[in-house]
């Protein structure tokens, strides 16, 4: 029992032996002020209600905003609701999207809702 422990030491302080001292990354400023390094975005640019959209807008006006097709889901012609799937891109392996649901009325954009619920495959 006393070899084994004397042996567990050992190696303990063998492979502390060979780890260098600890060293923090460098500071480097990031943002608009500093013309030079990486520009990172504001922090209002990255909240989820940072869709081109106003009330108002009619459905080729929406369409051309977000850059994608509307999908037809339900309602008369006029006071519809429409869906449209934004790809965010992903990790490479499994892509991104989330599903806006546009609300119309008398043909103009009423409201909208994103639906960030989980993934059919995963339930």
């Amino acid at each position: 029992m006393r070899r084994l422990a004397y042996t567990t030491l050992v190696l303990i302080a063998a492979f502390a032996a060979q780890l260098g001292p600890a060293c923090a990354q460098p500071f480097v400023p990031t943002g608009p002020s500093v013309p030079s390094g990486p520009w990172r975005a504001p922090f209002t640019a990255t909240l989820s209600n940072n869709a081109p959209l106003a009330f108002g807008m009619d459905v080729s006006d929406v369409s051309r905003a977000l850059g994608e097709p509307l999908n037809y889901i339900s309602g008369r012609q006029g006071n519809e609701i429409y869906l449209a799937i934004r790809n965010l891109g992903g990790s490479g392996l499994i892509n991104h999207n989330d599903r806006l649901y546009l609300q119309f009325r008398n043909g103009r954009l009423a409201g909208w809702k994103g639906d960030w619920g989980h993934n059919w495959m995963w339930q």
